[in-house]
């Protein structure tokens, strides 16, 4: 990466991670694990509820996201080989069973890398299971690519989510 990319990255994660804490708000939350931590954007326009992974040796969070007119898309992360990072992806009406990878590539509305922030703007990966939720997740150009999916229009989601969700609260 230039030296120009790699300033233009901090910049951007500089900017969304002050939209996050701002999105917060000063309100401190008590504690929760990340495996019962609900999320918000600033738009309300998306709402992400983790779900324990049941043991998965693979996946390490799942949860839903809940866009308007009743639209859940199913998340999950799994951490990549090699360089290690936590790799996110959003479905939509995927067939179950038994499936190629040609029908999941179908059904995937966003892959990315998931990233978390604190409160005092440092960013990181997202954690499995088992830790405090951190305050903010980013989803690099997750509104643009659930734009251009085929649930977003008519028969699906109106509202585009941002790419920050901040912590709103914890599943009992």
């Amino acid at each position: 990466m230039t030296s120009s990319a790699h300033f233009r990255s901090r910049v951007f994660f500089a900017a969304v991670l002050a939209a996050g804490v701002a999105q917060t708000g000063s309100a401190a939350l008590a504690a929760c694990p990340l495996e019962l931590a609900v999320y918000g954007d600033a738009e309300n326009a998306a709402e992400i509820d983790f779900r324990p992974t049941g043991g998965s040796a693979v996946v390490t969070n799942t949860f839903k996201m809940v866009l308007d007119n009743d639209v859940v898309l199913d998340g999950i992360v799994m951490w990549t080989q090699g360089v290690a990072r936590p790799h996110g992806s959003l479905m939509y009406k995927c067939p179950t069973g038994d499936v190629t990878g040609d029908e999941l590539a179908a059904c995937t509305l966003w892959e990315g890398v998931v990233y978390s922030a604190d409160d005092k703007g440092n960013i990181a990966l997202l954690p499995a299971e088992g830790v405090d939720a951190p305050k903010t997740l980013i989803f690099p150009d997750l509104g643009p690519s659930l734009q251009r999916s085929t649930a977003y229009g008519a028969n699906g989601f109106s509202k585009v989510p941002w790419d920050v969700f901040s912590l709103k609260g914890c599943q009992e």
